[in-house]
Formats: structure tokens, C-alpha cells, sequence
């Protein structure tokens, strides 16, 4: 073998071993046969080989009149990361002890930083020269902000159970505690709240003191500062720019600050750089319990709000829709205070400017039918109404996963990869694909994702004033119609009652419906008497021209076991008629008991179904089951009877009046 005139190799006399032609080789000129040499690294060890990896991280933000003759001096790194440290120092501060440990930036693994780190963060923070006990000499790691990337691997290093499944996202489980704790979440009741907030029969909301906030606190923030690191995220709530929040999460899981980075609307580098204090903090220790005896504690489990602090502390759970709704609960609090009405809601948005809101339980269908390719996303769950308009309050969607399929409903399906949290879903040891429909850790299985996995996810998530307010019911007693168009009254009552019916099974095997109830229909996160969020509805509805409509999810010509489940094509045509404005121009006829509007025709709807007592055979059992719901109706609401809105108490008993009449 020779080589040619370009240096490369080719077969010639001389045979090997095997009988084959012997490759032979020619050296180029520069005596290397293939030259993909290239200048040597400049690092001596691996560690320096790796730093030369990573590529710094460089402001972005350009400086504020830099061009005038009398320009600001620019900040430095080293002072605008002081800045930083000096907030989430005054953040973990503890309120009784005058020590605690020095908050350095970094990852602690990282040791060749620390020290240059650690040296500047001595200038940050002032020691007072008596007291000083050992966990003054301490530091406390501040993980602040990292990428999912980087989240993903302080998950899977640090964390038992984290794992990267086969679609990229990243399995985690939340302990012992699969969901909320509604009886162990717990609101000071002060001087303000005594008269602001909900107390009592119904509501959600159970009083502690301040002293007892105080010493969870504590105990959140000294479990918070043993730990050689703390991941804290600064992020926003509220799409409309005028009013969102800035909120600060000091977790001690990785897992928890990947669910608020997807669930928090993120910050732009610029933003984060002028992020400032904080509006609300909230203290996740939620891996170290509360001290049962302590005053109104009840388990090893706290989940505490003050509001006057604008803090919530979390003990003894690790489950994150904790923190998710317990912002939704602030954001009850302090929205209604600007005159901004807070909903439990999806919303979306047709291609001509017209928003519509689904209001709905579980099991009412509210993802399905709030989920349309032929119209914008702006929200899965919650949102605000305020003179601009709607807004979602979150940067993401926390998804139910248990039976999840890629045929019912493949924007959830496909928003499951990189970046995305699954919680307690089961999948395969050796492939680590999910198996959605196994329930081993619990039937509550969660998928976390950002709003940009959407495809339709109207980006940024406001909208104009809703057209159409949307409330689900899946009437498991088969008495209400398909779709009722309500006066503005019936859209407060059946708003407070917040009706749906789950289906409950007996010993011998017959299942009859049972009525569920859910102020505002999210009763465990309002602050405020559901009548105020009820009136602050109608006015915006009256303002705006919306139209109120209830539509029935569930069953027809019969109850549960009798009666067949309303079509959900039959469901979607009513739902697109009510977006389209045809439905408005229906012909009416009221109905007995309840007394709401049915429409007599809905293109690609049988008008028999229309009217309910149409589709029973037997029209006496009909009556006598409508007459029990509306009695299950009436029951429920004498909760909220007794609250008066104004001095003449005008509006409760219009309200009331809208209810069933019989």
C-alpha cells in the first residue's frame, strides 16, 4: 500500500498473516498521518478542566442612563450579589437570636469557590461581639435561582427517590404526605383579620396567634440554617404587570424550587437583578415537623400564614402543592384588597379577542373543555380579574397523571419531558418509562410543568374582560339541564354553592350520587365570606356584559345507575355555541324548582335532552329527585345566610331569592 499524493493510505504488495494486503502507512510532511490536532488545553487538573467548561454567567442589564453626562457608576458583581445576600440574610434572620449563620452564594460541593466567596460574605453581614455561639462560625450555602438543569442535578446527587425518567423529566416523591393537609394549614387571627377574614362554621380558615407563628418560625428558620445549603428562588405571581407579587421561596429540597420555578412566572435576568425584597416569603422546612406540643398544633404537620408578616411557614410535609396553594390563598387576600376579584378558574381565549371562564370541581370535565385547540390558554387553574382585564396568576400547570393518556389528552402528555417535576409517579426500574395508571404511592399524581409546554399557551398570560363565565357541574342526580343561561343573582348563588356530585358506592353494590359543595368552588384557599367574591363577580359581569351559564357534565334521564352520562361531543357543541355568542340568540323557557333559562335548540344537540324531565321515563321519581337536590341546595347555603354585605342587606337576600324555589 502507497500513499497517494494527498498523504492518504491505499493497498500495495506485501501480504499479512492473514492473507489479506498489509496496510501500510506514509507519513505526511509533517510526519501525522490524519492532523486533527488542535492547541492544548490550558488546565492542569480535572477541576480546571471543568471550570474551563462552564461559560460565567454575565449581567444582562444594561445601565440606567449611562449615556448622560452624568451617569450612574455601574454595580459590580460583587455588590449587586451583596445585595442579594443581605435580602435573604434579612430573610432567615432569626427574631430572638442576634447569631446565626453567614449566607455565602454557591454550591458547598464547589469547594475551590467558597473560600473567595466566603471572604467577601465576612463584609456583608456585621457580628455582634457578645452571645456569639457556635452556629455563628457556621455557612449557610444560598443555591439561589439555579436553572432546572442545575436542579436536576442537585436532585439526583443529593435527594432519595429523584430520578430522570425515559421522557426527561424528573421523578420525585413527597414523602409520607401524598396531598394537602386542609386541617393542619392555619391563619393568624390579629387586630386586621379578626374582622377581614372568613372565620367560623364552613370556612376554610383556622386561627392561630402570632406567638404561635412565631416559635413554627423559629423552628422553620434555625432547621432552615443547620443546613450546609438552602435553595431560594425569587419569582412573580400575577401576569399583569401593574399587579403581580414578587415572592421569595427558601426551600431545602431541589425538588421543591424546580416546582415553583415551573409554577411561579419566572423573572427575566434583568428583572432578577432589580428583584429588590420581597412581597410574601415562604419558609419550606417542611422535612422537619412542628413540635406537637406546641399551642393549636394538632399532628406533626404546619402550614402557617401571617399576613401581616407576609410569611408562611411549612412543617412536617414535604407534599409541594402546599406552597402552590398557599399562594393562591395569599392571592385571595391581597387581591381583593385592590379591587381585584381572585378566581379558582380556567381560561382561555378565542382567536377574536373573546375570553371565557370554566369554573368547576373535580371530575366536572373543567381541563378537558377549558383545553380547546381552536382557542388560547391562559391559565389551568388560577387567575385575576381587575380593570386591565384577566391574568393568570402562575407560570405553569400542575396536571393530575393518574390514567393520564396521550389520546384524552395529549397537551399534558407531551408537556411531560425536560424541565418537568413528576410527582410520586411510578415508572419501569431498568427503561424508566411511566406507568400513569399505576396508583403504589398514591392515586394523587402530579405533573409540573411551565406554561410554555402548552402549545396554544398564550404567552403572556392576560387576556381582554371574559365574555362568558363558565360554571361546571357534574349532576350525578341527572336533574339539571345540559345548559342553563343565569341572571346575574343565580350566577352569585350557584357561584357560592360551588355544586358538583361524586359518585359513592355502598356495601350491596348500589351507588347513588352524592352532593358536594365548595364555596366559590374553591373553598379550601378563599380568605374573605364567599358572598364578597360573589358580588365582586356580578359587578365585574355587569360592567363587562358577561353572560352566566351553568352546564351539566353529568347525567341524563335518570341518576347514576340509571341515567346515561351526557355525551361530551353533545358538552363541547354547547360549549362552542356559548363561545361563538349563537346560544345568546336562543329561545328560552324557564324551569320548575330552580327556576334557571333553557335554551329550546343547540346546533348538533337532540333538543329532547335540553330539558331533563324530557329524558326520564318515570316523571314522579324526576320530581321527587329534583326536589331533593334543590333541598341539598338550600341546606348547604343557610351557612352563609347570616352574613349581611351592606347595611341594608339588600344583596344576600336577592341572592337568596335566586336560588331553588319550591
Amino acid at each position: 500500500m502507497a500513499a497517494n499524493g494527498n498523504g492518504e493510505f491505499s493497498f500495495g504488495k506485501g501480504t499479512a498473516r492473514n492473507g489479506l494486503s498489509k496496510i501500510q502507512t506514509q507519513k505526511k510532511n509533517n510526519g501525522i498521518c490524519h492532523d486533527d490536532s488542535a492547541p492544548p488545553v490550558k488546565a492542569q487538573t480535572i477541576d480546571e478542566l471543568h471550570s474551563l467548561q462552564k461559560k460565567r454567567s454575565a449581567p444582562t442589564t444594561p445601565i440606567k442612563g449611562a449615556q448622560g453626562p452624568v451617569a450612574a457608576p455601574p454595580i459590580s458583581d460583587e455588590e449587586r450579589q451583596k445585595q442579594q445576600l443581605q435580602s435573604i440574610s434579612a430573610s432567615l434572620a432569626s427574631l430572638t437570636r442576634e447569631t446565626g449563620p453567614k449566607l455565602v452564594k454557591g454550591d458547598p460541593a464547589r469547594k475551590s469557590e467558597t473560600p473567595k466567596v466566603s471572604h467577601v460574605s465576612h463584609n456583608y453581614f456585621t457580628c455582634p461581639t457578645i452571645s456569639v455561639s457556635d452556629s455563628a462560625l457556621k455557612f449557610t450555602h444560598v443555591l439561589y435561582n439555579l436553572s432546572p438543569a442545575e436542579l436536576y442535578e442537585q436532585a439526583i446527587k443529593y435527594e432519595q427517590g429523584s430520578f430522570i425518567t425515559s421522557n426527561g423529566a424528573l421523578a420525585t416523591l413527597s414523602g409520607a404526605k401524598t396531598g394537602r393537609s386542609p386541617r393542619d394549614k392555619r391563619v393568624v387571627k390579629d387586630e386586621t383579620t379578626e374582622d377581614e377574614l372568613w372565620w367560623g362554621k364552613g370556612s376554610p380558615n383556622i386561627e392561630m396567634d402570632e406567638h404561635t407563628f412565631l416559635v413554627n418560625r423559629e423552628r422553620a428558620v434555625d432547621y432552615l440554617n443547620s443546613l450546609d445549603k438552602v435553595f431560594v428562588n425569587d419569582q412573580f405571581l400575577n401576569w399583569d404587570p401593574e399587579n403581580r407579587i414578587k415572592v421569595r421561596i427558601v426551600s431545602a429540597r431541589a425538588y421543591h424550587s424546580l416546582f415553583m420555578h415551573n409554577m411561579c412566572i419566572r423573572p427575566t435576568p434583568e428583572e432578577l437583578e432589580n428583584f429588590g425584597t420581597p412581597d410574601f416569603t415562604i419558609y419550606n422546612a417542611g422535612q422537619f415537623p412542628c413540635n406537637r406540643y406546641t399551642h393549636y398544633m394538632t399532628s406533626s404537620t404546619s402550614i402557617d400564614l401571617n399576613l401581616a408578616r407576609r410569611e408562611m411557614v411549612i412543617l412536617g410535609t414535604q407534599y409541594a402543592g402546599e406552597m402552590k396553594k398557599g399562594l393562591f390563598s395569599v392571592m385571595h387576600y391581597l387581591m381583593p384588597m385592590r379591587q381585584i376579584l381572585s378566581l379558582h378558574s380556567g381560561c382561555n381565549m378565542g382567536k377574536d379577542g373573546d375570553v371565557a371562564l370554566f369554573f368547576g370541581l373535580s371530575g366536572t370535565g373543567k381541563t378537558t373543555l377549558s383545553t380547546d385547540h381552536n382557542r388560547y390558554l391562559i391559565g389551568d387553574d388560577e387567575h385575576c380579574w381587575s380593570e386591565n382585564g384577566v391574568s393568570n396568576i402562575e407560570g405553569g400547570c400542575y396536571a393530575k397523571c393518574i390514567d393520564l393518556s396521550r389520546e384524552k389528552e395529549p397537551d399534558i402528555w407531551n408537556a411531560i419531558k425536560f424541565g418537568t417535576v413528576l410527582e410520586n409517579v411510578v415508572f419501569d426500574e431498568h427503561t424508566r418509562e411511566l406507568d400513569f395508571s399505576d396508583k403504589s404511592v398514591t392515586e394523587n399524581t402530579r405533573a409540573a410543568y411551565p406554561i410554555e409546554y402548552i402549545p396554544n399557551a398564550k404567552i403572556p398570560c392576560v387576556g381582554p374582560h371574559p365574555k362568558n363565565v363558565i360554571l361546571l357541574a357534574c349532576d350525578a342526580f341527572g336533574v339539571l339541564p345540559p345548559v342553563s343561561k343565569l341572571s346575574l343573582a343565580q350566577t352569585m348563588y350557584h357561584f357560592i354553592s360551588g355544586y358538583t356530585a361524586l359518585v359513592a358506592g355502598t356495601e350491596e353494590g348500589v351507588k347513588e350520587p352524592q352532593a358536594t359543595f365548595s364555596a366559590c368552588f374553591g373553598a379550601a384557599f378563599i380568605m374573605l365570606h364567599p358572598t364578597k367574591y360573589a358580588a365582586m363577580l356580578a359587578e365585574k359581569m355587569q360592567k363587562h356584559g358577561a353572560t352566566g351559564w351553568l352546564v351539566n357534565t353529568g347525567w341524563s334521564g335518570g341518576s347514576y345507575g340509571s341515567g346515561n352520562r351526557i355525551k361530551l361531543p353533545y358538552t363541547r357543541k354547547i360549549i362552542d355555541a356559548i363561545h361563538s355568542g349563537s346560544l345568546l340568540k336562543a329561545n328560552y323557557k324557564k324551569t320548575e324548582v330552580f327556576g334557571v333559562e333553557i335554551p329550546t335548540e343547540v346546533e348538533g344537540v337532540p333538543s329532547e335532552i335540553l330539558d331533563p324531565v324530557n329524558t326520564w321515563s318515570d316523571k314522579k321519581a324526576y320530581k321527587e329527585t329534583l326536589l331533593k337536590l334543590g333541598g341539598l341546595f338550600k341546606r348547604n347555603f343557610e351557612t352563609f345566610t347570616n352574613y349581611k354585605i351592606g347595611k341594608d342587606n339588600k344583596l344576600t337576600e336577592e341572592i337568596l331569592a335566586a336560588g331553588p324555589n319550591f
